[in-house]
């Protein structure tokens, strides 16, 4: 089998299997979704999606957050976890936006990563999600299922990111890594994932898999 013809028979067997896979966080806009994947990190989405419910009612623009009153915001995200340092990552983000973009959420890898409190996997997620674009955003879930796969060899998720570009073809670059998120949810668990009933069983080499249902 070509170096390319077992990622492609996997990509293949995804598409079939999570033709439906989307990003799960709640939003209506670009800034939306930017505020919900900063409050995701280390929380589910959907106890994110709990408190973001209320919150985009109250916040509405960029300039909101960027006036938000720090003790009263960490109030309203804190069963997000790390609520400290996500207020003000939400709060000190905000303010550049209103300050250097016009109070509009970047369209560009560079300009995101610029923001306080935003890495290439939180860029990734608003282009790919947000904006339209082709773009692979590794997460704990695409992390171990390429690794396991063989596709990537890197403990970091940046280098990941450009492993998978060799791997993944660039077209489906943004609904690739939904698929593998939802594979990793319900399927490759990171203990005893569900190798019996794992429809890449054939091709995936288990990397790392010491032990299977």
């Amino acid at each position: 089998m070509k170096k390319t013809e077992r990622p492609m028979k996997v990509l293949d067997i995804l598409q079939k299997e999570y033709a439906d896979a989307r990003v799960t966080l709640n939003f209506a806009d670009p800034l939306q979704l930017l505020m919900a994947t900063i409050l995701a990190a280390q929380c589910t989405d959907e106890r994110v999606n709990v408190v973001t419910k209320d919150l985009f009612k109250k916040y509405r623009q960029a300039a909101d957050y960027a006036g938000a009153d720090l003790q009263t915001l960490e109030e309203e995200i804190r069963p997000t976890g790390f609520y400290h340092n996500k207020a003000r990552s939400i709060i000190n983000c905000c303010q550049m936006i209103v300050k250097k973009i016009h109070g509009q959420v970047p369209r560009t890898l560079e300009e995101l990563t610029a923001l306080p409190g935003v890495g290439r996997k939180t860029a990734n997620i608003i282009l790919g999600n947000a904006y339209g674009q082709q773009a692979i955003a590794v997460d704990t879930h695409v992390k171990r299922v390429t690794h396991r796969l063989g596709w990537a060899k890197s403990s970091d998720p940046d280098k990941i990111e450009f492993e998978l570009m060799e791997v993944i073809p660039p077209d489906r670059w943004t609904r690739t890594c939904h698929q593998l998120v939802f594979h990793g949810r319900q399927i490759c668990y990171a203990q005893r994932p569900k190798c019996s009933v794992c429809p890449v069983t054939k091709l995936c080499p288990k990397i790392g898999v010491r032990e299977k249902d």
